[in-house]
């Protein structure tokens, strides 16, 4: 079904969030058992405040992070997402996860809505880095200001540059695809219900139920991400 949604759609907008991510190896954020928040207060290492009072705890914990991006790298998922927007299955994709691996794979239409762990800048003059400087313990700009990794920090409100578009390309969607994302992380969560409202079709896959599965044509709760992208792609 899902094959010939796409077949039949015009317009196609994918949105993903942690699970395409952890098949590619990287930890989510709010797992019950193996999640960052669950080990780390996210206003003690990932906040404005954690930047400007113990940046040292700061610094450690997003290298940390830079390291765990470097070690991991998109799955074959990525890759057939970026070739389907070469071909013009997709057009776009909105994204909560911050590792850069659309990006990496080659997909050029993204909005990253969380910002990116591949880049850094200056807290001061906002120069742009590579995150390599973090993997060099080089956390100082050349101006002599904090290096940040340009990704959203709690205290900190969404950009509104990829947000206002991600709102755009939800609103011309004729499909919709979640996948890998509880749908539980607002304001991004609506884009969904924006594409539906906008009369798209709405396809959601995620291992677990998510609380917009009753809104949606059709939910997928039983296949990897990896091994359902293979199959469509073959399918196409």
């Amino acid at each position: 079904m899902l094959a010939k949604l796409l077949k039949e759609s015009s317009y196609t907008v994918v949105y993903t969030g942690a699970g395409m991510s952890t098949e590619s190896g990287l930890p989510d954020f709010r797992s019950s058992k193996k999640g960052l928040w669950e080990q780390e207060d996210p206003a003690q290492v990932a906040s404005t405040e954690a930047l400007n009072k113990d940046v040292e705890k700061f610094f450690q914990f997003y290298r940390e992070r830079v390291l765990g991006v470097k070690d991991c790298e998109p799955h074959a998922g990525y890759d057939i997402l970026s070739k389907w927007e070469k071909d013009g299955i997709i057009q776009s994709i909105i994204t909560q996860n911050v590792d850069g691996f659309h990006a990496e794979a080659g997909s050029k239409n993204i909005m990253e809505l969380h910002g990116t762990l591949q880049k850094v800048h200056c807290q001061t003059c906002k120069k742009e880095y590579g995150s390599e400087k973090y993997e060099e313990e080089n956390f100082y700009c050349e101006c002599g200001g904090k290096l940040r990794p340009s990704v959203i920090l709690f205290g900190e409100s969404l950009p509104q540059e990829p947000f206002m578009k991600a709102a755009d390309e939800s609103e011309k969607a004729d499909l919709f695809i979640v996948i890998g994302s509880s749908l539980t992380v607002t304001p991004a969560n609506q884009f969904p219900l924006v594409a539906k409202e906008s009369g798209a079709k709405l396809v959601i896959i995620n291992l677990e139920p998510t609380p917009y599965d009753r809104h949606a044509d059709l939910v997928i709760n039983d296949k990897k991400i990896g091994e359902l992208l293979k199959e469509l792609d073959e399918a196409l």
